[in-house]
């Protein structure tokens, strides 16, 4: 993230915004987006001109053409939310909590992998911010770092464009070095040789592109990469196979967060006899992604009782938007308050088959009380101004904080219209997040 001290194109035409975030992102309609540079960059990590024609026709709308603005401290309160949980996820009190409901495979021991690209997600409004949810194989990564290498904001001085224009390569080893350190941390006793790219027909995915820049990442640093579906993985003798290539870790990104197809069995097995590191894994989802725990990370008295310090209960009471599990005998009460949550499936992902309460019809209502839901305060998403000052289009945006090791590693955000995040909205797409200065 990068730092812009304003914008020449709101100095007149919109009304002034009460924060100087705000008035960026509802004043200023310039373009940082340099297509050319964006498909040389692409062209450059993906080898080939015809994957760049594939990513520009399957996926037009992934990367967005102006960037969003936040303050300093807006930055500065996401990275303490992020911090502090993760200190109340690694406390004993709330692993025990949680792990003692969670399914088998998630008390299994990951053989110390602690899972990558856990994503961090907010919503922004004025000059409040507040955490949606937390991704366990959160999306966008490589995607991020390639258009980091074409985009410039409006506003910044050279030494910030050189910034700029540094940040998709040291994020690009920053997220080499995770995959190594998942390895690692599982003491294998060897260089790590192959990794496994894995989701449901991968070529059929919407962010396909994007596995294929991992793999090419990971060649460079002369690890051997495959983008497979997990029906052409087998485990025998005490190594996964995919042909006639060992797998030594697996890259996540299968929605069956906890293995339970029996199209995901092979898989499911070489990771339960420690054949291969799987990251992220079924204990990192039960731990940090399952909606549910939300209820636990935004109560005062769960707090409390897990014996979180109360300089950290602050900050989550502060920034956890408040959510409770949906139980048959709430109904009345949750029915009644509706217009002012959004509910959700505790093991949903993408936005699926989550509904805000002003839209929902009665028999919708009964198909959440019947399944396992959460119900969330609503707080509205962010606004990003684009099309011209002539014609101006209001556009959604959440921030996501993607992070590894408690550290945070990138902020992005995405853009779009409609109910959630969905990529495929003129203008919309992945943006890079720029630093307003507080004296703006």
């Amino acid at each position: 993230m990068n730092e812009a001290k304003g914008c020449a194109a709101t100095k007149s035409g919109a009304s002034p915004a009460p924060f100087p975030e705000q008035r960026m992102n509802s004043g200023c309609y310039c373009v940082s987006l340099n297509r050319d540079a964006l498909r040389q960059a692409l062209e450059a990590q993906l080898g080939s001109p015809a994957l760049v024609a594939l990513v520009e026709d399957r996926c037009p709308f992934l990367f967005s053409a102006m960037p969003v603005f936040v303050s300093e401290s807006q930055h500065q309160q996401m990275e303490a939310v992020v911090k502090a949980l993760e200190f109340v996820i690694g406390m004993s009190s709330y692993r025990e909590r949680i792990l003692s409901s969670a399914a088998p495979i998630a008390r299994h021991d990951p053989g110390g992998a602690g899972g990558v690209f856990f994503g961090y997600d907010f919503h922004l409004v004025g000059d409040a911010i507040g955490l949606i949810e937390i991704n366990t194989n959160a999306g966008g990564a490589m995607l991020n770092a390639v258009m980091a290498r074409a985009h410039r904001a409006c506003t910044i001085n050279a030494d910030q464009l050189a910034t700029a224009a540094e940040s998709g390569p040291r994020f690009e080893a920053a997220i080499m070095d995770m995959f190594l350190a998942e390895w690692e941390r599982c003491k294998r006793g060897r260089q790590l040789r192959s990794i496994a790219i894995v989701d449901t027909a991968p070529e059929s995915q919407y962010l396909y592109p994007e596995f294929i820049l991992f793999k090419q990442l990971f060649e460079r640093h002369g690890v051997r990469a495959v983008i497979a579906d997990p029906t052409s993985l087998r485990f025998h003798d005490g190594t996964l196979w995919h042909g006639n290539e060992p797998i030594d870790l697996v890259y996540n990104r299968l929605t069956d967060f906890m293995l339970d197809d029996v199209r995901h069995d092979e898989l499911r097995q070489a990771y339960l006899d420690g054949a291969v590191v799987l990251t992220p894994h079924p204990q990192a989802h039960a731990l940090y992604a399952d909606k549910r725990n939300l209820g636990i990370l935004s109560s005062r008295v769960e707090l409390k009782s897990l014996g979180v310090p109360k300089s950290v209960q602050e900050i989550l009471l502060a920034f956890v938007l408040p959510t409770e599990l949906v139980i048959p005998g709430d109904a009345d009460r949750l029915w009644q308050s509706r217009r002012k949550l959004f509910f959700k499936p505790a093991s949903g992902y993408g936005g699926r088959a989550a509904y805000r309460g002003d839209k929902l019809t009665k028999g919708v209502w009964q198909d959440i009380l019947g399944g396992q839901y959460v119900a969330q305060q609503v707080m509205a998403p962010g606004e990003r101004v684009a099309g011209s000052r002539n014609a101006p289009e209001k556009l959604k945006f959440d921030l996501r904080m993607y992070a590894y090791a408690n550290q945070v590693q990138w902020t992005a955000a995405r853009v779009y219209q409609g109910q959630t995040t969905n990529f495929r909205t003129p203008g919309g797409g992945f943006a890079p997040v720029y630093h307003v200065a507080q004296t703006a």
